[in-house]
């Protein structure tokens, strides 16, 4: 629902100080030293009243500020019936000002009125405040009707600019807190997804480590149980000690990827295809740099699938496709399958399930499963 511009407030941020500059502060403060001091002024030098009367108008002129300072402050809380009680008072002071012979005095509390009503109150409360105001000057001033009108309708201008101005200062400030609360905002959720992708990275270096040293441990165990003679049994206890190693090489290589230091993607095949027997890779399409997720995302699932590869079809032939399109790049990994091996059900089963995880928070996807000779990873990140 749209509300009322005639009963609307002109916000805080429009009445209070906040957001200010520094010598706009100063021209306030000089403006109203002005205004004190003509009304000081007009006070001593009537000349109808002398000795105490002039020092009662003194009083009046000390009634007056403190009338106004508390006019500020609840206008500043929105409080319409305070604030009419104190406008009226300020009102029935340049009356009773004029009365008592003390023109000027009276004069500037009324424009006064009819400037800071107009600024401050609601336009419902203002116009009339502002229209006896201004009609006590132009009943009360001596100028010729000409000058008078210019000047009534130069008050009511002044006052309505200054309206206007102190809301577009208030939606100013907004804006800046809302902006600054924006940009704290993006700064948690970068914080927060920076600390998720270093979790990410670290789960998936150890995932891959310990379900490598898994296998030959797990193929150590049975190598005993079934009495096996102990240079076997060293052989795996070796391999599992090597993928310990691995692991820390790994982590080492995790971490300065999250620095930004990282091997090129081909180079990375190529070592980790040096280090299984049977397996290949081949790079089609234009090389490019890739952005660190997406790299990463192609370094982990082609980890895992040559770990389940070893783990659930040992000996069998791996091909490594890695293709650079215009949009996306793809890994594909196919083995040429064979007899289950020993430790097929060993692990959890939830390496390729954080593969297809991380490969949708990118945007892309992971599909995994038999074709025609084995078994088939296919991973597609954009780019």
């Amino acid at each position: 629902m749209t509300e009322n511009p005639w009963t609307r407030w002109p916000s805080r941020e429009a009445l209070g100080r906040e957001g200010t500059s520094r010598p706009r502060r100063m021209l306030g403060w000089g403006v109203r030293a002005l205004i004190v001091g003509m009304l000081l002024w007009g006070a001593y030098n009537s000349t109808r009243v002398h000795g105490w009367a002039v020092a009662a108008a003194v009083v009046g002129v000390l009634l007056t500020a403190v009338a106004a300072w508390a006019f500020w402050r609840v206008t500043l809380a929105h409080r319409l019936l305070p604030s009419i009680a104190l406008i009226a008072v300020l009102v029935g002071i340049a009356v009773a000002g004029e009365a008592a012979g003390f023109t000027t005095v009276s004069l500037v509390i009324w424009c006064g009125c009819a400037i800071t009503a107009l600024e401050r109150l609601p336009l419902a409360a203002a116009v009339p405040v502002t229209s006896v105001s201004l009609a006590a000057y132009a009943a009360m001033n001596n100028d010729v009707w000409l000058t008078t009108t210019v000047t009534t309708a130069g008050l009511a201008l002044a006052g309505y600019t200054l309206r206007l101005d102190a809301e577009a200062r208030g939606n100013a400030q907004r804006l800046l807190v809302q902006e600054r609360a924006a940009r704290a905002a993006e700064a948690e959720s970068a914080a927060l997804a920076e600390r998720a992708r270093i979790a990410r990275e670290i789960h998936d270096v150890l995932a891959h480590s310990l379900s490598a040293q898994l296998v030959h441990l797990e193929a150590a165990r049975l190598l005993i149980e079934r009495g096996a003679d102990r240079a076997q049994i060293l052989e795996r206890v070796v391999a599992a000690r090597g993928m310990a190693r691995d692991g820390l090489d790994e982590t080492r290589h995790a971490l300065s990827a999250l620095r930004g230091e990282l091997t090129p993607l081909e180079d990375f095949l190529a070592q980790l295809v040096g280090t299984t027997a049977g397996a290949e890779v081949t790079i089609t399409g234009e090389r490019k740099p890739l952005p660190a997720e997406a790299s990463q995302a192609v370094r982990r699932v082609a980890q895992e699938a040559l770990t389940n590869v070893r783990k659930h079809a040992p000996g069998a032939q791996v091909r490594l496709l890695l293709d650079y399109g215009e949009q996306q790049v793809t890994l594909d990994v196919r083995d040429s399958g064979g007899p289950p091996g020993e430790l097929t059900d060993a692990g959890a089963g939830y390496g390729l399930l954080g593969m297809r995880e991380r490969a949708e928070l990118l945007g892309g996807s992971l599909v995994a499963g038999p074709d025609e000779e084995g078994f088939v990873v296919t991973l597609k990140v954009p780019v």
